[in-house]
């Protein structure tokens, strides 16, 4: 099994996804859906204890071997973040599993297609690859994004598609300048045909400029961003939870393109400008935290704020930057999921007011309890997870050039979703209109998995910051793992570029 356990994360959401086409009984896909995506939890963490061991394994498809042939990688960071994938998806579909699956059609098919895409970027080994895996992953997401219909999901959407099959187009340009320059679209291939003279250089840096490009949009880069607060905030709580996890598929894909290829044959192609407009992002979502009127809409806004900060990584081409720009990646991705979730259940429990910031019906008090823990955790309050994410990057970020004003950008930033959480925070939780809603009086009680759903998210925060040592240990060791290109070429390519085919390295 060892030897099949790269391509099972992509195999057991699709074969769910085909399952469930084969039966439109909701109880079935439900069933269905539940069963793999909690085998997928299961599967992904022992992967990942796999992985741990420091071999790249390498899955050749069809026993063809790299460059010619598709390759799935397995590294720390594959893995790592398949599991985060898992979890979150598997929280996200018991709370759709209450009844926002009933709303339209093919939910369940739609969101195993969406796991498809979002494994497979993380564990593929190949651009082309990539781009398919990432075009799998958008298809399911426009239609998950509509399901439930309504005026504000429409508008969104179109953008949302717009935007998205300009950046397909533009990645699809950028890997025929690269294929045409360099002859492949193997990214271990691409890093050793960088080091050897004789191609176009300026043609390569177009061609990975571009794709650099393709990923900033899907990660939320200023001024790439507009499109994100209004989508994710008019998505349904578990596809908007579900959805914070895909910028940081672009994230990823910036880490790993900048460590593999761009640092050892194009160290100034990111240079000052990434750190430059990642720190406007990170303003920009810190005072659309500030303006938000209702819930979800902030948890939209705090989505682009980590992805802002997530970007000032790469820069900085460092492994100790990446590692705790990693464990953030984690505890922001969760955070901000749990916010969704809740912003949920509490406009369930508060009829008309909704998740609106303003007085209204109370909500129950294990509710109030996840929101303070939420939101110390979101602000960056001690003794949570945020806290020790934020203390990880703002300490490893502290000798670089620009650490003075990022130091100001992060700590100004977190001080502003403080005081956004304290003022809203008062209006939603504590302040109560009179006289109360008969709706909301007649409320029925919550659905035990939105709510085992909205508390698995929540308890994420001070479980991440008890067992903060050794994943953080797992962090260092995969950012370690991430910046050693020669090995990753090598357990792709074989110990000599003419050794090519399966097998598995240090």
């Amino acid at each position: 099994m060892n030897t099949h356990a790269p391509i099972l994360p992509i195999l057991i959401p699709f074969a769910a996804a085909l399952l469930q086409m084969a039966s439109e009984r909701l109880a079935f896909q439900r069933a269905v859906g539940l069963l793999a995506s909690g085998l997928l939890v299961v599967l992904t963490a022992w992967l990942t204890l796999l992985a741990d061991d420091g071999l790249l394994r390498v899955y050749a498809l069809g026993d063809w071997p790299a460059p010619f042939g598709i390759v799935l990688v397995v590294d720390r960071l594959a893995a790592g973040m398949t599991l985060l994938t898992a979890v979150l998806a598997f929280a996200a579909l018991l709370y759709a599993s209450s009844g926002f699956d009933a709303r339209g059609r093919h939910f369940h098919p739609l969101f195993q297609l969406q796991l498809v895409g979002l494994t497979g970027a993380f564990l593929t080994g190949d651009l082309f690859n990539l781009f398919v895996f990432f075009e799998v992953m958008l298809l399911a997401s426009y239609t998950l994004l509509a399901h439930g219909g309504g005026l504000a999901r429409t508008r969104a959407g179109i953008s949302y598609v717009v935007l998205n099959l300009i950046g397909s187009a533009l990645f699809l340009i950028a890997l025929g300048l690269l294929y045409g320059t360099l002859g492949t679209l193997n990214l271990a291939d691409l890093a050793h045909r960088l080091t050897l003279p004789g191609h176009d250089q300026a043609l390569a840096r177009l061609a990975f400029a571009l794709l650099i490009a393709v990923f900033l949009l899907k990660a939320g880069m200023l001024p790439l961003s507009f499109w994100l607060p209004h989508t994710y905030s008019a998505a349904g709580a578990p596809v908007a939870a579900l959805f914070a996890i895909m910028t940081k598929v672009g994230i990823v894909a910036v880490l790993r393109v900048q460590a593999i290829a761009l640092t050892p044959a194009i160290p100034d192609l990111l240079d000052t400008w990434l750190t430059t407009l990642a720190l406007a992002t990170v303003v920009f979502a810190a005072l659309g935290v500030l303006a938000a009127d209702r819930l979800r809409t902030l948890a939209a806004w705090l989505v682009l704020l980590s992805a802002g900060a997530l970007l000032l990584a790469p820069a900085q081409a460092s492994a100790q930057v990446d590692a705790a720009a990693l464990f953030y990646l984690v505890q922001s991705t969760l955070a901000a999921a749990a916010c969704f979730l809740l912003a949920g259940v509490i406009a369930e429990r508060r009829g008309d007011a909704a998740d609106r910031f303003r007085a209204g019906p109370l909500p129950a008090t294990w509710l109030k309890v996840a929101f303070l823990i939420l939101a110390a955790t979101v602000a960056g309050l001690p003794p949570f997870a945020g806290f020790l994410g934020k203390l990880m990057l703002l300490t490893r970020l502290r000798e670089v050039a620009a650490g003075p004003a990022i130091w100001l950008a992060l700590l100004t930033s977190g001080f502003i979703v403080m005081i956004a959480l304290a003022r809203n925070g008062c209006l939603l939780i504590w302040k109560q209109e009179t006289p109360v809603e008969p709706r909301a009086a007649a409320a029925t009680p919550i659905a035990w998995q939105r709510a085992t759903a909205t508390l698995l998210l929540v308890a994420a925060g001070p479980l991440l910051a008890i067992g903060v040592r050794p994943l953080a240990d797992y962090a260092a060791r995969a950012a370690s793992q991430l910046h050693a290109p020669g090995a990753y070429v090598a357990g792709v390519l074989g110990p000599t570029p003419a050794a090519i085919g399966r097998t598995e390295a240090r």
